[in-house]
């Protein structure tokens, strides 16, 4: 199995639309929530949501590929420019059928299917528009980022709700692992803070009511009632570590395990005792054949809702036993909200930047502790600690599950 990097990465984030950017705002506690400008929320309970602010789609792509792009679509494009020009990928110098493509979207476009069905209810079918299909469907993030770059290696859409971005880089990491590929362009992409897609949140009381942004996304906090919508991409050039060293690459960081497992349980509730979740790292850890002592930082998937953080709490305690309460746990959510599609795959980002700089950003707003939640949730940034390993975790509606594990690249 060959032995897999990160040379590459790009991110449209609530708190900034580059890497560099997004860093910084983690680094400096920067919550990305205020309340919702792009519809009117008076009659919705949730008012708040982690938009992109300042995204100009053709800063990033001509006027005529943004046209035919929803958002959704948009964001992949950018932060796969940002990802393919720090990974100084010429495509010129590659055998493009060996470089593929896994970015994954939970939803796709709310808003434009809000569009045409308003067209129908009130012209007719005749009135839809041809491009319904093709600017609504999740895969077309993937599509376009394909067609942008000239990438005709496996190209795939994985759709796992809150488990697409990690699922989406998992499944790149296992194709470039057993030689399909050598270069993989990964991630995931969302755009749905929309009135339809706050309104069916709200309605499944997922979503937090709170009016108040710094008290909104607070993972793992005695006082958490719901998770904050957040938008966004996060993308990742990914190769083999042969691949990478013939071109002289810069590598950030190696990928050395994966997990993915089910809970078969509830199509919104985590189980119940988290065994989904703890398989999941299980499986990443022993692919690693890590010693979990080692390991001393979890980035959680840590959404804000009573039974998620509860129950990755119980998975985590599982999985390393005493050990847990040695351990840096935060949660991205807590400043950038919940990015559906996207979230595992900023997170990545997040654990390659952690194992890169040695520092492990707070979870923002959390001050109340859970006597059930009771492990290190990183009430304070930690900037003294060397970190090797990155275990990120992602939990998806349908009791989808997934923990990838990175680790520090220290050569052969």
């Amino acid at each position: 199995m060959k032995r897999v990097v990160v040379t590459g990465m790009g991110a449209i984030t609530p708190i900034g639309n580059s890497v560099e950017a997004f860093w910084n705002g983690l680094k400096e506690g920067v919550v990305g929530i205020k309340p919702i400008d792009r519809f009117d929320t008076t009659e919705y309970k949730a008012k708040l949501a982690a938009q992109v602010e300042n995204f100009v789609a053709k800063d990033y792509m001509d006027a005529k590929s943004a046209r035919r792009m929803e958002l959704f679509s948009q964001y992949a494009v950018a932060a796969t420019k940002e990802a393919m020009e720090q990974a100084g990928l010429d495509m010129e110098k590659e055998d493009r059928t060996r470089v593929g493509c896994s970015i994954g979207s939970g939803i796709g476009s709310l808003q434009v299917i809000e569009k045409e069905c308003q067209k129908l209810q009130e012209k007719g079918p005749a009135r839809v528009s041809p491009m319904l299909v093709p600017l609504m469907i999740s895969n077309m993030a993937a599509g376009n980022v394909a067609i942008a770059y000239g990438l005709k290696g496996k190209c795939i859409n994985v759709v796992t709700a809150c488990a697409t971005g990690t699922h989406s880089i998992g499944e790149a990491y296992r194709s470039i692992q057993a030689g399909e590929v050598d270069v993989m362009v990964a991630g995931g992409t969302e755009a749905a803070i929309t009135p339809i897609g706050v309104a069916g949140f709200s309605s499944l009381t997922a979503l937090s009511f709170s009016d108040d942004p710094k008290r909104a996304s607070i993972p793992f906090d005695k006082e958490r009632n719901g998770f904050i919508m957040g938008e966004g991409a996060g993308v990742v050039v990914i190769e083999s570590l042969e691949h990478a060293k013939a071109r002289g690459a810069n590598i950030l960081a190696e990928i050395v395990g994966y997990g993915a497992t089910c809970d078969a349980f509830h199509i919104t509730s985590p189980a119940e005792d988290g065994e989904g979740a703890a398989r999941a790292m299980e499986f990443a850890i022993k692919e690693a054949s890590a010693d979990k002592n080692d390991i001393l930082y979890i980035n959680a998937h840590g959404t804000s809702t009573h039974h998620n953080d509860l129950f990755e709490t119980m998975a985590i305690k599982n999985v390393f036993g005493e050990h847990a309460y040695q351990m840096y746990i935060n949660s991205t959510k807590s400043m950038i909200g919940h990015g559906l599609g996207a979230a595992g795959a900023i997170e990545f980002i997040t654990c390659v930047k952690t194992v890169t700089e040695n520092f492990i950003h707070k979870t923002a707003g959390y001050e109340i502790p859970d006597e059930e939640c009771d492990l290190n949730y990183c009430k304070e940034a930690v900037c003294d600690q060397e970190v090797v390993y990155a275990l990120s975790n992602s939990l998806g509606f349908g009791g989808h599950n997934a923990s990838i594990l990175v680790k520090k690249y220290q050569g052969e």
